[in-house]
């Protein structure tokens, strides 16, 4: 979380805010959004309070909760420790004055969550899709699941805040609405994302899905109150969302991440990118089935050899011991633990994140991965890391697109649709 000195300035730099924001508000009181975020942390405040613990002067406070009062953010009630004199009105935050919706769409799935202020998922749908294959498809999907849970929140009166989108694709933060023809070649080069603004009436974000997980991971997960740490999505697809200083690590373009491409073996099977060895050729969902297809043969007892098989399955025969499915995670684990060898060596990041269906296996997947990273790892102090499983599992990367649309709305109060106008 932020910090306030006593100058009233906040420690943590304030996220520019991101691409695709519209900008059709009027803008917020200065100070509006330094007091916002500092009632939103504490949950509960007095304006003594507020002043003293960023610098500003009480007239200034008071002027500024008018606005925030006015917007319905927040409430008083009830008082407070006197700590000399009268007891301070207390002010509250008001977590489900807006809802956020976010729309995880995968490689093989849509799905919408509808959270609250406070991270807290109040409507969760999932439909399984052929994403990479049918854009329009996915597109009107998004809408469908987006209008159940519009409908659902505005029943009770209440306003949505706007709604956040990941991709399982780069994003570049100049050019929010293209995708990379290499990784969804059906979309054509566009995400065509605008048509869902457009028909929602929402303000709308795009990023990576591996980036909204890790921002999902540090405002709600095993990332709380960790500034250095990586997220690491295993699915169709494997990608890397990096918390740098508190904000997700970009790089130039937007591809920072794509560490699916990694050259695990650069002699090894040709990938859908052109080059060869890459790490999803190994530790993909797609490999995974490839290799307990494979071997099916000489474990005839297997689980898998009866229904669907995907990483799922996989994952849930490996957490019930079966043998089979157990060898295709350990195997997939020792090349999970290259890489993230790999990535502490290089960026000796705090924790290590790994999300996706795989982390259902629990120990027969960590126990491998971190015993390989051990090996990989030049120094003590590097190897000694934090791997953990998500906490956040499958909702992660919704969970991150909607706190993508908080942390902007926190950065300028004014895209909350209740705000105050400036008074002519």
């Amino acid at each position: 979380m932020s910090s306030f000195t006593s100058n009233g300035q906040n420690t943590r730099t304030a996220p520019s805010l991101p691409p695709g924001m519209d900008a059709a508000f009027s803008a917020a009181r200065p100070q509006a959004a330094l007091l916002l975020r500092l009632v939103w942390e504490e949950r509960r405040i007095s304006r003594a309070d507020l002043a003293r613990r960023t610098g500003l002067s009480r007239s200034t406070v008071s002027d500024a909760v008018r606005d925030l009062l006015r917007s319905g953010l927040v409430v008083e009630t009830g008082t407070g420790e006197a700590k000399g004199g009268r007891k301070p009105i207390m002010l509250e935050f008001q977590d489900d004055a807006c809802g956020i919706l976010g729309v995880d769409i995968g490689a093989t799935h849509v799905a919408v969550a509808l959270s609250n202020m406070r991270g807290e998922v109040r409507q969760w749908l999932v439909e399984p899709f052929p994403v990479r294959e049918d854009a329009a498809g996915a597109r009107a999907l998004a809408l469908r699941l987006c209008r159940t849970c519009q409908q659902s929140w505005g029943a009770a009166g209440r306003q949505l805040l706007g709604v956040g989108v990941g991709l399982p694709s780069p994003v570049d933060p100049k050019h929010p609405f293209e995708v990379s023809e290499v990784v969804m070649p059906a979309w054509g080069g566009r995400n065509g994302l605008e048509e869902l603004r457009d028909a929602l009436e929402l303000p709308l974000l795009v990023d990576n899905d591996a980036n909204l997980g890790a921002l999902a991971e540090h405002w709600w997960g095993a990332g709380r109150g960790i500034d250095d740490f990586a997220y690491i999505k295993v699915a169709t697809g494997i990608g890397l969302g990096h918390i740098l200083g508190g904000e997700i690590y970009r790089g130039a373009t937007g591809v920072a991440g794509e560490i699916g491409h990694l050259a695990i073996d650069p002699h090894g099977r040709p990938c859908v990118c052109g080059l060869k060895g890459c790490l999803v050729m190994y530790a993909g969902s797609a490999a995974l089935v490839e290799q307990a297809q494979a071997r099916m043969e000489r474990f005839p007892g297997s689980s898998l050899a009866a229904g669907s098989l995907d990483m799922v399955a996989i994952a849930d025969a490996a957490q019930q011991g079966d043998e089979l499915a157990l060898q295709v995670v350990r195997e997939a684990a020792e090349y999970l633990g290259i890489t993230v060898a790999g990535l502490l060596n290089l960026n000796n990041p705090r924790l290590v994140v790994l999300g996706g269906g795989i982390t259902r296996v629990g120990k027969g997947l960590m126990e491998p991965l971190q015993a390989t990273v051990r090996r990989r790892t030049i120094m003590s102090s590097i190897s000694a890391a934090e791997i953990v499983a998500s906490p956040l599992g499958s909702r992660a990367v919704a969970m991150g697109a909607s706190t993508l649309m908080l942390q902007a709305a926190f950065h300028n109060p004014a895209l909350f649709r209740q705000w105050p106008r400036e008074e002519s």
